[in-house]
């Protein structure tokens, strides 16, 4: 294990995320989070990383995105022993609550751990996801907003002025998008299978008011490949963060839209997570102090979802796949 130092990548992870239980032919499972840290260990990524142990979110830090009614109303349909969320298709148990605190948590620790130079970067292995839930609504497995909360306390806290997200998720981060509709200090980017669950992010979607033009929605068809995706990344991503130069960089990254998801139909393979990645940490380099955060989505095909995520590991720490 090598001594925590700014060189370090962080990797937030905890058996406690195993607590979410969904049900068990869901596939957002407990074994998600067991299947990302098994294939950073096969890799020998996970020595080379610090583990930063996660915390749960406080009421203070939730409310940075969520209205003080939608978090009774998580609080209330878990009382009452419901299997969903009241406010869509997000199932739940006795803990998910708790965890869901623990993944806004863990995504926060990474977030600090690389504002105080402890690591360079970090890769926050949670769950349940969170791209899916607004400010009122928890829905498409996510009950909390990990990345969306990360960015205003970056603000709020951390005092940054602006923060790129970035959403490689197959599916379109709605409730992000939601939340920073009308803010011009979040600039929001995501390319998306389309149409496609959840219906929403198509190019006409730019943000209302102050927030007119900072987000930008790439809706591409299924079957769109990493090569395409990377062009498309390099044409309309890369003159935005130029222009709109961020103070940080967060990721949702969903692994979803690897070859052979089952709830997807992109086809990228581990080294086009390798290419996106360096593409992010190009960004983070030349605009913040190198700072970037990427937080586990969306990704179903267990051994998929291990490999994608050893190749996204492999660019935070600066090596090739093969470790060169």
């Amino acid at each position: 294990m090598l001594l925590p130092s700014v060189s370090a990548t962080g990797i937030v992870c905890s058996a406690s995320y195993r607590e979410h239980t969904t049900g068990a032919w869901h596939p957002e499972s407990p074994a998600r989070v067991d299947a990302v840290v098994q294939g950073l260990e096969r890799a020998g990524w996970l020595r080379q990383c610090q583990i930063l142990p996660p915390r749960p979110a406080t009421d203070r830090e939730l409310l940075l995105c969520h209205t003080p009614q939608y978090l009774q109303r998580v609080q209330d349909d878990i009382l009452a022993g419901r299997d969903q969320l009241s406010t869509g298709d997000t199932a739940i148990g006795p803990h998910s609550e708790r965890t869901a605190r623990l993944a806004v948590g863990g995504v926060l620790v990474a977030v600090e751990a690389v504002m105080e130079k402890r690591v360079r970067n970090a890769f926050a292995v949670v769950r349940p996801p969170g791209h899916h839930a607004s400010a009122t609504r928890g829905m498409g497995f996510c009950i909390y907003n990990n990345v969306a909360i990360a960015a205003r306390q970056l603000q709020a806290v951390h005092g940054l002025e602006r923060v790129l997200i970035v959403d490689w998720d197959v599916h379109h981060g709605n409730g992000t998008q939601d939340i920073f509709w009308r803010d011009p200090s979040v600039l929001f980017f995501s390319s998306h299978q389309a149409p496609f669950y959840p219906g929403s992010g198509v190019r006409l979607e730019q943000g209302e008011g102050a927030g007119e033009g900072f987000t930008r929605n790439c809706p591409l068809p299924a079957g769109t490949s990493g090569r395409q995706l990377v062009a498309v990344w390099r044409e309309e991503l890369l003159p935005l963060a130029e222009a709109f130069s961020p103070d940080f960089v967060l990721i949702s990254a969903g692994f979803d839209s690897r070859l052979g998801d089952p709830l997807g139909d992109f086809r990228l393979e581990d080294e086009d997570f390798t290419a996106l990645t360096e593409l992010m940490l190009a960004i983070a380099a030349e605009h913040a102090e190198g700072r970037l955060v990427s937080a586990l989505e969306g990704g179903y095909a267990l051994a998929g979802l291990a490999s994608a995520s050893a190749a996204h590991v492999a660019a935070l720490l600066g090596v090739g796949a093969s470790g060169a």
